[in-house]
C-alpha cells in the first residue's frame, strides 16, 4: 500500500467517523428510545449498525481494496471526536431546521390537497344531494297537488252517480238494505283486520 493510498484511507475513514457521529444524532432524533418497544428498538439498532458496517466496508473497499490496519480505527475515532467537538451543535441545528421545513412543506401540501381535491369533491357531492332533495320535494308537492285536484274532480264528476245510487238504495226494501249494510260492515271489518295484520307483520320485520 502506497503512502498516497494510506493518506486517502485515513481521510476517508476520518470522514466516515464524522458520518457515524452525524448518523447517530439523526438516528436518536427520529427514534425515541424511551417510547419504543424493546423488540422494535432491537430491530432498529440491528438494521442501523448493519447499514453503517456495509457503508464502512464499501468505502474501505473503494479506497484500499478492503485492507484493515490499526490506523484505520484511529482515523475513525479521530473523525468521530472531531465531529463531536466541532460540528455536532451545528449539525443538530441544521437537522432541526430541515425537519421543521419538511413538516411545514407536508402541512402546506396537505392543505393544498384539501383545497384543490377533497373540498371541491365534498362541495360537489353536497350540491348534487341538495339538488336531488330539492327536486324530490318539489315533485312530491306537485304530485300531492295533482292528486288533490284529481280527487276533487272525480268527486265532483261522480256526484250524480252517487246521488243516483243513493236514491236507488232508498227505494230498496228495508230487508235488502239491512243485508247490504251488514255485508258492507263485514267487508269493512275484513279490510280493517287485513290492515292490522299487515301492520303487525311490518313491525315484526322491522324489529328483526
Amino acid at each position: 500500500m502506497t503512502l498516497t493510498t494510506q493518506f486517502y484511507t485515513m481521510l476517508a475513514m476520518a470522514g466516515m467517523g464524522a458520518w457515524l457521529g452525524a448518523s447517530l444524532d439523526t438516528y436518536t432524533r427520529f427514534v425515541i428510545r424511551a417510547k419504543t418497544a424493546r423488540w422494535l428498538l432491537f430491530i432498529h439498532d440491528l438494521l442501523f449498525w448493519m447499514v453503517q458496517g456495509l457503508l464502512f466496508f464499501y468505502v474501505l473497499l473503494s479506497v484500499n481494496e478492503g485492507e484493515l490496519r490499526i490506523y484505520i480505527f484511529l482515523a475513525v475515532m479521530l473523525g468521530f471526536a472531531a465531529y463531536q467537538s466541532l460540528f455536532k451543535q451545528i449539525y443538530i441545528k441544521i437537522l432541526g431546521w430541515m425537519i421543521s421545513f419538511f413538516v411545514l412543506i407536508c402541512r402546506m401540501t396537505s392543505k393544498m390537497m384539501q383545497m384543490v381535491i377533497f373540498r371541491p369533491v365534498v362541495w360537489t357531492f353536497q350540491s348534487f344531494l341538495a339538488i336531488i332533495l330539492f327536486l324530490m320535494r318539489n315533485i312530491y308537492v306537485l304530485f300531492r297537488f295533482f292528486a288533490v285536484c284529481l280527487y276533487k274532480i272525480l268527486k265532483f264528476a261522480g256526484y250524480p252517480f252517487y246521488f243516483l245510487i243513493y236514491q236507488c238504495y232508498r227505494l230498496l226494501p228495508a230487508r235488502i238494505r239491512g243485508m247490504l249494510r251488514r255485508f258492507l260492515q263485514k267487508g269493512a271489518g275484513f279490510f280493517k283486520k287485513g290492515k292490522k295484520l299487515f301492520i303487525t307483520i311490518k313491525t315484526k320485520l322491522l324489529k328483526k
